[in-house]
């Protein structure tokens, strides 16, 4: 395709998604605002659910004929729970990158000019049969050269090979995303709700790191690192030797693809124990290594049979083997202690927990009144709380159905926002999810969530014991070295010139010094007894020890100075 023609082909598209927009925006204009001022809301109100149906429909085909970000928009808009209606994210939640491969001549011409030879000479074998193809890329399989392999320790690879021209795809993409957001700026039902052109410099921050392969090759070896001395988690090797910003070599780690039920079993391995293993993994992700792969597909997950120590046989064991790293979410300190409040709060069954955990977060604005959402989730955990999917499944679909319309008709006129990175999480957490009622129907995410909760919950009770036993300490440092500060104030004006009966002065510091070891010994009583509390669940024979040892200084609180009551 010449120069011409190519920026004829991208006006086009720049066109077609900004008319296809533009039409959408007049259908919404005159249903949602011109009719209700002539009284006819009802028409609107009415015809609302189909319209939304309607614009998914027409917006998953243009998807999918247009490829590029397109799908990606699809994708990002499923997830939008809180700013788009139910008919639209369920009808786009399926969106997969339905697109035919790129022909195998033009991707050998893009790979040999990044690597800069040709392709007979970098690779012993390349395989002109796509094992994948994307909206953005696809992936052919591989095997070095004797001297690549001899210096990796590597022989059977796979090559991800960008699509031709997608940067200039991307961009024009971008531009007409960004004038779309431009014009829902204008419109205030929308303003009020979100910050559109926001949340298109947030996807298009995700989207130019997801085809840059070597921004895609550093996560994989942090990644990599992350887990390394964790035996259920295995990721691909770089071949920094072959791979560019549009090319990456790393190694061929094909397995069982997570949701093949009957290979899983075949290889003597039980679906429901993966599923347990998976869960574990995303939360370590989540709270240990504040790195969380946000793309977990099936696609993208291995299940890996481990032989058993001292057989070829698998034996039941299995490493879970991630791959794809472009769409990775960064979980900052902040961000993380919100996460952990609202697990707790959820474990705990927490509602107004929950809320606050929510403002912490900032998903949920201050200015917000929370009082029916309380009362909502109070009734969502006092109903559904502690259910698996398997539990939710025999509920009465009318009643599940009428509690979740009002439930999410509530949450959707509370001001909320996704803060950075959220978007992704969320992403993560919902594949997460599906993918492991799909490997155990009896699977329970709230079952997943309590061990981390309960361990949370016992690192904040350890951070309260310390901090208190601290400033108990500091207190009882204080109070002890007081009366050697006035013994060393009465010193220096018994040393002075001025003679006066300190007689009385002396009997009252005397009781002040009392009173103030005393006072060091009901902290000290106090410190040690909530310490021994909370650590009786997790470590009963410490939590007892200090609670027996408090009665000590209790004692000397109650009963020191009695009978040494003298003169006034």
């Amino acid at each position: 395709m010449t120069d011409a023609a190519a920026q004829g082909a991208h006006r086009a598209r720049y066109r077609r998604i900004v008319s296809f927009a533009g039409r959408e925006f007049l259908k919404i204009w005159w249903f949602e605002l011109v009719l209700p001022r002539f009284g006819m809301s009802g028409i609107a109100e009415r015809t609302r659910g189909q319209r939304m149906q309607t614009f998914a429909r027409r917006f998953h085909v243009l998807a999918v004929e247009l490829g590029g970000l397109m799908i990606k928009v699809g994708q990002f808009m499923s997830s939008r729970l809180d700013v788009l209606p139910p008919e639209i994210t369920k009808e786009l939640e399926g969106l997969q990158d339905e697109v035919p491969a790129v022909p195998t001549a033009a991707i050998r011409a893009l790979a040999e000019a990044e690597l800069g030879i040709p392709l007979e000479r970098a690779y012993a074998w390349f395989d002109d049969t796509p094992v994948a193809a994307a909206s953005l890329g696809q992936v052919h399989r591989a095997r070095l050269s004797e001297l690549d392999a001899a210096d990796t320790g590597l022989d059977h690879v796979v090559v991800k090979v960008q699509r031709p021209g997608i940067d200039q795809i991307v961009a024009v993409d971008l531009a007409a995303l960004r004038r779309v957001a431009r014009w829902l700026t204008r419109v205030r039902i929308v303003a009020d709700r979100v910050d559109a052109p926001a949340l298109v410099e947030e996807f298009a921050a995700t989207s130019l790191e997801e085809i840059d392969y070597l921004h895609e090759a550093a996560s994989a070896e942090r990644f990599r690192e992350n887990f390394a001395d964790d035996p259920r988690v295995a990721a691909p090797e770089i071949v920094w030797e072959r791979s560019t910003r549009r090319v990456l070599t790393l190694s061929d780690v094909t397995a069982i693809k997570i949701n093949d039920t009957d290979a899983l079993r075949a290889a003597g391995i039980d679906p429901s124990e993966v599923a347990a293993v998976f869960a574990e993994v995303m939360f370590d992700q989540v709270f240990t290594h504040s790195f969380v792969h946000a793309d977990p597909h099936p696609g993208n997950i291995f299940v890996t049979p481990v032989p058993a120590t001292g057989s070829g046989t698998p034996g039941g064991r299995f490493q879970l083997t991630f791959i794809d790293f472009g769409m990775m979410a960064e979980v900052p300190d902040s961000l993380r202690d919100g996460l952990r409040t609202l697990l707790i709060a959820v474990a705990g069954r927490d509602s107004r927990g929950l809320v606050a955990a929510a403002q912490e977060i900032g998903v949920l604005l201050p200015s917000a009144d929370t009082n029916e959402l309380e009362r909502a989730l109070s009734a969502l955990f006092a109903r559904f709380g502690g259910m698996g999917f398997a539990e939710l499944s025999k509920v009465d679909p009318r009643e599940f159905r009428d509690f979740a319309e009002e439930f999410g008709d509530m949450v959707r006129s509370l001001p909320l926002q996704l803060p950075e990175n959220m978007l992704l999480l969320i992403r993560a957490v919902s594949l997460t999810s599906g993918m492991c009622s799909g490997l155990d129907p009896a699977f329970n995410v709230w079952d997943a969530a309590e061990p981390y909760a309960g361990r949370l919950l016992r690192d904040e009770s350890g951070n309260i014991v310390q901090a208190f036993a601290g400033q108990a300490m500091d207190t009882m440092s204080t109070t002890w070295r007081l009366p050697g500060r006035i013994d060393r104030i009465i010193t220096r004006i018994d040393d002075g010139n001025v003679s006066f009966d300190t007689s009385r002065l002396e009997r009252r510091l005397d009781r002040l010094e009392g009173i103030t070891r005393r006072i060091a010994s009901g902290v000290l009583f106090a410190a040690l007894l909530v310490g021994g509390a909370l650590l009786v669940p997790s470590l009963p024979p410490l939590g007892i020890t200090l609670i027996c040892v408090s009665v000590l200084p209790l004692l000397h609180s109650v009963f020191a100075g009695v009978g040494r009551r003298g003169p006034r």
